[in-house]
C-alpha cells in the first residue's frame, strides 16, 4: 500500500509530519537513491527511504504518553538559545518521541508525545475538534462582560479566536481560578484572551487533551496510554 512520503517519514518517529515536509523541501531526503523535493510523492513499504543519507528507524507500534511538562522547557528537540527542552529530560526508555502540539515556556501541564509523528499532526488538527482544558490562575478585576465577548469568539490585534468557554472557579480579591476550554491552541491565546480582559496570567496548566486526562500526574511523570485505551480513543487514527 502506498502513501505520502511525509507520512511515510514521520511513521517512523524520527520527525513530526510537517518536519518531513520540511526536510522533502530541503531535498534532504532520497528515494531509492533519488533526491525527492516535493511532498506530492509516494511510497511504499518496499522503496528505500534516506534522510540525510540515512536509513530511518524501523517503525514501531504506535505509542502514547501523557507527560506533566513543568514550567521552564522548550517543546522543541533543539533550542537555539540552548535552553532546556522537554527531550532533554525523558528518560531513555522512552525512546524517539514527538510532541502533540506544544505547551508555551511558562506553561505546564499535560503534553502528548508519540513516536507516530503521523498520528501527532492527526491529533493536532482543528478539525478534529478535541477540547484543550485549562486551568489559569489570573490576577486582576473579573469582568464578566468581556469574558462573555471573548466566549463568544474574537478579533485581537487582527487574529481571530474561536469560541471558548470560561467558567470562574473561584475568587479571592484580585486572584482567580478560571477553566478555560477550547478547541484551537493558537501561539499564547489564553495569555492574550486575558490580557484582553484585564488580567494577567500567573499559572496556567493544561489539564486535558480531548480524552486523555493529567489526573494525578506529578510534574515530570509521564506514563504511557495502555494500548486498549488508544484503540478505544484513537478509532481507525490508530494505526496512522
Amino acid at each position: 500500500m502506498q502513501q505520502r512520503l511525509a507520512k511515510f517519514i514521520a511513521r517512523s518517529g524520527v520527525c513530526s509530519r510537517r518536519e518531513a515536509e520540511k526536510y522533502i523541501l530541503g531535498k534532504r531526503i532520497t528515494v531509492n537513491g533519488e533526491i525527492i523535493d516535493t511532498p506530492a510523492f509516494n511510497v511504499s513499504q518496499s522503496d528505500i527511504v534516506l534522510l540525510d543519507g540515512e536509513k530511518l528507524p524501523e517503525i514501531e507500534q504506535t505509542k502514547l504518553f501523557i507527560y506533566y511538562k513543568p514550567i521552564g522547557l522548550v517543546t522543541t528537540h533543539k533550542d537555539e538559545k540552548g535552553r532546556q527542552t522537554v527531550f532533554d529530560m525523558l528518560p531513555p526508555s522512552i525512546g524517539r518521541v514527538v510532541s502533540v502540539g506544544r505547551l508555551d515556556l511558562n506553561s505546564e501541564g499535560l503534553l502528548l508525545l508519540t513516536n507516530n509523528g503521523a498520528l501527532a499532526r492527526e491529533l493536532e488538527l482543528p478539525a478534529n475538534a478535541w477540547s484543550r482544558r485549562y486551568r489559569v490562575r489570573v490576577h486582576g478585576k473579573i469582568d464578566e462582560a468581556k469574558l462573555k465577548t471573548i466566549e463568544n469568539g474574537i478579533t485581537i490585534d487582527g487574529i481571530s479566536y474561536g469560541k471558548v468557554s470560561i467558567v470562574l472557579d473561584s475568587q479571592n480579591g484580585t486572584n482567580a481560578w478560571l477553566t478555560v476550554t477550547l478547541n484551537e491552541g493558537k501561539n499564547r491565546e489564553i495569555r492574550k484572551l486575558m490580557k484582553y480582559a484585564g488580567l494577567d496570567v500567573a499559572r496556567l496548566i493544561r489539564v486535558s487533551y480531548g480524552p486523555f486526562q493529567l489526573g494525578h500526574l506529578k510534574k515530570g511523570e509521564i506514563k504511557q496510554v495502555p494500548q486498549k485505551v488508544l484503540k478505544e480513543q484513537l478509532g481507525g487514527r490508530f494505526e496512522c
